[in-house]
């Protein structure tokens, strides 16, 4: 099933991609969630998930952070509060497959997909986001309301002393009614309020990350301060007599002005490796140092008829990309020819693959497994 985007993917980027939000009626006909309320629950409760309950309505709101113990899910009111889910794709693999929907898109611009649960009333309150989302209904039915008005980040708004990030003013210029496979596209900035029209109302939020240049600029910086050499500092060799010592003159700013660019340069091709792992690490998990488990298996997948089905795939924890002869993950760049990489980030390697590639090859993806970056599943 491909998503129904109700226009060509060139007309959605040229005319609604970080412009303004697109209401898509079944972008997945039908579609139904494949993690059940009790699913979710029981995903708040294990230590690795960031989970939340909102509860509340208009501008009072209470936060409870996960995980929760069985027994507050029991105590909890019969309305106006939602269970949030981060993440939820790093950990289940059928959520984690509905990012091939979105493969118009770089994939290593999708941050997660967040699964919200909520009963009839439940929402987090007008908010906005400075990212794009895809909110995609997947049980229940929901109410969206947006305000377009066309408020900038720095004339916003938000109430004070609330543990949700509310707007002060929320002017609702349009209201939609989604259903199951209905999804409500919104651009960074867009004035959004969710409200939960019955109970079991879930809805999947898949985001999309945008690093603020602060941090990029703070990565950047960081990565490029701990390759320097501790030898290479402020000189001035060609100082002259000063007038008044109190004074910084135009020569001082100059030395250390070239002292900073001649620090910060960098050829096209480091500053691509260096966003690569940038934007592979950021708000991800990083690639483990210590191997996690033995290589084994991967050893016989050439030869035991027992794996011939079976595909060697990414573990979607991680965050992935390739460009040219490496491949990136979880922060880290590693050689790896570009057909290779294409193929494993985009159906993993089969039997066949892994018996064709070159010795280098088979020990670099031997390592990545060992680090628990990739599996062996069956095919589908």
């Amino acid at each position: 099933m491909a998503l129904n985007l109700g226009r060509s993917v060139d007309e959605f980027l040229r005319d609604f991609w970080q412009k303004k939000p697109l209401l898509i009626r079944q972008a997945l006909p039908n579609f139904q969630s494949t993690v059940t309320p009790a699913e979710l629950a029981g995903l708040a409760c294990e230590p690795y998930a960031e989970a939340r309950i909102i509860q509340g309505q208009g501008k009072q709101f209470t936060v409870a952070q996960g995980p929760f113990a069985e027994s507050y899910f029991q105590a909890l009111p019969e309305k106006n509060w939602t269970l949030l889910v981060q993440s939820v794709d790093k950990w289940d693999q059928d959520v984690a497959a509905l990012r091939s929907y979105f493969s118009f898109l770089p994939r290593w611009r999708i941050e997660d997909i967040m699964i919200s649960y909520a009963v009839k009333g439940g929402s987090v309150g007008a908010h906005v986001d400075q990212y794009d989302v895809f909110l995609l209904q997947a049980a229940g039915s929901r109410r969206w309301q947006i305000d377009s008005g066309g408020q900038s980040c720095a004339e916003r708004r938000y109430v004070g002393r609330s543990p949700v990030k509310l707007l002060q003013r929320f002017d609702a210029t349009d209201s939609f009614d989604l259903v199951p496979g209905d999804m409500l596209y919104l651009p960074p900035g867009v004035g959004h309020h969710g409200v939960a029209l019955d109970d079991d109302c879930m809805t999947y939020s898949i985001g999309l990350r945008a690093p603020s240049l602060t941090e990029m600029l703070m990565d950047f910086a960081a990565e490029r301060a701990e390759a320097l050499p501790d030898s290479l500092r402020y000189a001035d060799p060609d100082l002259q007599p000063r007038d008044d010592p109190n004074a910084i003159v135009a020569g001082d700013v100059a030395r250390a002005r070239a002292l900073m660019q001649q620090a910060l340069a960098l050829d096209s091709d480091d500053f691509a490796r260096w966003f690569g792992r940038f934007i592979t690490r950021y708000r991800s998990e990083t690639l483990p140092r210590k191997r996690l488990k033995k290589p084994a298996p991967l050893e016989a997948f050439a030869q035991s008829g027992k794996l011939s089905r079976s595909r060697l795939r990414i573990d979607s924890r991680y965050r992935w990309a390739y460009a040219g002869e490496g491949i990136y993950v979880g922060g880290t760049h590693i050689s790896l020819s570009e057909k290779t990489s294409s193929k494993l980030l985009s159906t993993g390697l089969a039997q066949d693959d892994w018996r064709s590639l070159l010795d280098s090859e088979r020990a670099v993806l031997t390592k990545l497994y060992a680090l628990g970056a990739l599996s062996l599943n069956p095919a589908d």
